[in-house]
């Protein structure tokens, strides 16, 4: 399964048992979750799901939770609704970026049309809600608030920063909202749902605020640096559209004149196959790269810190060896 494969090291053979069998559950449950006997319905919404993707939402909730009771029967259900929510804002994502491609694979919008995947990422949403009703009211209320930060976040990525606002500041706060905010809040749910004291959840919630940050913007450089599309997205996507990622924001800052012709090319969409292959051989030697990874690399090494309030278990050497792998895996 793939949620295993993000170098997470399991030494505990126990602890790596709990969670292969927890992420087995959270597929059975999301397959469930996703049917309908609308065919139409059920294939589109299985679309993205059974692309693949690293679960790395649910593997947080799996690993917060063995600071309960990992075995509690609202860890699974709580990870599906946290993997759900992912899925549902890929849909509309894909939308709005107008992208042709998601996990290697054609996306909803361009397998159907747009109408099509903001309806599914609806329905997504919906399912999601269903299952978190079943969790109590503050699982309710922990959704409805991260669900806000998600759609204010897509708002101000939309609308941009204004012309008084740093662009950079803008951005980081938007990564903060679109990706950091649900990682946050799968690790919140694995270890509320466990019933980890209540100290161990506010370290474990701004540890999934920091490392979800951290795991976004690596996927920033991934974009720029790899030939491979190892972010889920053809490289170079954001580039083409001229969506201005921490690299490019780093680079735009630059007033050395010799950047001047990187600057410009960054300045727009680049939609010349020619300008577009330019600009990723100029960025890809510009000192904004080695900013950018010293950026995630701090930013991966406070969550780091953070962990060391925790008890000594198993899942806090697994916890930390996630923060080791977003560190390293920035090419």
């Amino acid at each position: 399964m793939s949620a295993l494969s993000l170098d997470v090291s399991f030494a505990d053979p126990a602890l790596e048992s709990r969670v292969r069998a927890g992420v087995e559950a959270i597929e059975k449950q999301l397959a469930i979750a996703a049917d309908t006997p609308e065919k139409f319905v059920a294939e589109a919404a299985a679309h993205l799901m059974n692309a693949g993707g690293k679960r790395f939402r649910p593997l947080v909730v799996l690993l917060a939770a063995e600071f309960g009771d990992p075995h509690h029967p609202d860890v699974v259900p709580s990870a599906v609704v946290v993997e759900l929510t992912h899925l549902a804002t890929l849909y509309h994502d894909d939308v709005m970026d107008e992208a042709p491609l998601r996990r290697g694979a054609q996306s909803a919008n361009a397998r159907w049309d747009n109408s099509v995947a903001i309806l599914v990422g609806d329905y997504l949403f919906a399912q999601a809600s269903q299952i978190v009703a079943d969790l109590g009211p503050d699982a309710v209320r922990i959704q409805a608030q991260t669900f806000s930060r998600l759609v204010q976040g897509q708002i101000r990525e939309t609308l941009g920063p204004d012309a008084e606002d740093d662009a950079l500041a803008h951005y980081l706060s938007v990564v903060a909202d679109k990706t950091g905010s649900l990682i946050s809040t799968a690790a919140l749910f694995g270890a509320k749902m466990s019933g980890a004291p209540v100290d161990i959840q506010a370290v474990l919630t701004e540890f999934g605020e920091r490392i979800g940050a951290a795991f976004q913007l690596r996927d920033d450089i991934i974009d720029i640096a790899s030939d491979t599309g190892d972010s889920g997205k053809t490289p170079g996507t954001d580039l083409r559209e001229g969506v201005p990622t921490l690299p490019v924001l780093i680079a735009l800052r630059s007033s050395d004149p010799a950047d001047v012709r990187l600057r410009s090319l960054l300045s727009k969409p680049l939609v010349d196959d020619a300008e577009h292959a330019e600009a990723l051989t100029l960025l890809r030697v510009h000192p904004a790269m080695d900013e950018a990874r010293a950026y995630v690399r701090a930013e991966s090494n406070a969550a780091r810190a953070l962990l060391d309030t925790l008890p000594e278990q198993p899942a806090r050497a697994a916890l930390e060896a996630l923060c080791d792998a977003v560190a390293t895996r920035l090419s």
